[in-house]
């Protein structure tokens, strides 16, 4: 079988690599059927994360069942499963809590941990997932081909939008911000409408994010940065900020502009994957009462709320895929993203 390898920043390939096999008895073999390229993975593509040696790479797929262990007991063979971007058992007391990221004993895909076994990323034709009645979810049936770009942002950036939505605590008569058009700031936009929000403002510089921004249930477009764009929020809500801002990018800046785009005692909810200086200015959060809260999305636990609507197609968030490439193109994949020329890119293998 073939899968995606990235041997050296910016050394992506699409090459032959060891089928999966069984070996846990609680464990499947899941045929891709779709994955994408995530805003992460363009880390060690970039340079930032160190790439030691060639490994697997990509977090995000959706497949058809093809083996199972012996222990398996909820999923079958032929089922359509969405698989989260990480494994997870789903029965340990982290899981059970609602912070399946946590597991006790479950990885990273394409990651070498504690348990073994994760060096399958998701960016391959075939996938070994440990704990399959875990990650796994099952679709009601068999998916026609184009609500698949739908149901796979379930595997990732649907849901981590909706973590930041919820964890900043929009709703019904609340003002929101959200800092970041990428892929998960755009679901955000669409999980903060979701869940009710008064008035939700993207703060984008790019018409076409702006045109899905709108799409999704923005209200406003915020283009400025900065002391500026701290000072267009404030115009818009009373003078003082919004009730929840949402930092969907991860650095020192974007945090800094989410914070000061808060009204005293306002929230923000961030789920960007922290690179560079991540100090939080305590003394300015401590004398305007706003809080942080937040962290990597267990999107797995979200699973069974939204797929309803997205089968159904109340939720659309699949729009965030503005380029489909084979998934034997996926070294222009990354290109296209690193350089801005697309939202998120769709692999079919």
């Amino acid at each position: 079988m073939h899968a995606t390898v990235i041997h050296a920043p910016g050394d992506i390939r699409f090459e032959e690599v060891p089928d999966p096999v069984l070996s846990t008895g609680g464990d499947a073999i899941v045929r891709v059927v779709a994955a994408c390229v995530c805003g992460s993975d363009l880390w060690p593509y970039r340079g930032i994360d160190a790439v030691p040696r060639p490994k697997r790479i990509g977090h995000e797929f959706v497949g058809v069942v093809e083996q199972v262990g012996p222990e398996v007991e909820r999923i079958r063979v032929g089922d359509f499963v969405i698989a989260p971007f990480y494994d997870c058992d789903m029965t340990c007391v982290n899981c059970r809590n609602g912070v399946s990221t946590s597991c006790l004993h479950g990885g990273w895909w394409g990651a070498d941990d504690r348990m073994g076994g994760f060096a399958d990323g998701g960016q391959g034709e075939r996938i070994r997932v440990p704990h399959a009645d875990g990650s796994l979810f099952a679709t009601p049936g068999m998916p026609d081909d184009a609500l698949v770009p739908h149901l796979l942002t379930l595997a990732d950036v649907m849901g981590t939008g909706h973590h930041a939505a919820v964890s900043g605590g929009a709703g019904p008569g609340r003002t929101v911000v959200v800092v970041g058009d990428g892929a998960v700031g755009l679901c955000a936009v669409l999980a903060s409408a979701r869940l009710g929000a008064e008035r939700i403002v993207a703060m984008s510089r790019h018409p076409e994010r702006q045109a899905l921004a709108r799409r999704f249930g923005a209200t406003d477009v915020v283009e400025e940065r900065g002391a500026e764009g701290v000072a267009r929020i404030r115009e818009l809500f009373d003078g003082v900020g919004a009730d929840v801002v949402l930092e969907c990018v991860g650095t020192e800046e974007s945090m800094d502009q989410a914070l000061r785009s808060a009204r005293p005692g306002g929230q923000v909810g961030f789920v960007g994957v922290p690179h560079g200086p991540s100090t939080l200015p305590l003394d300015r959060m401590f004398g305007s009462n706003v809080g942080v809260r937040g962290g990597v999305a267990p999107v797995r636990n979200y699973v069974e709320e939204l797929l309803p609507e997205v089968w159904d197609g109340r939720l659309e968030p699949g729009a965030v895929f503005d380029l489909e490439l084979p998934m034997a193109e996926v070294a222009e994949a990354y290109a296209a993203m690193d350089e801005r020329r697309a939202v998120k890119v769709l692999l079919r293998p």
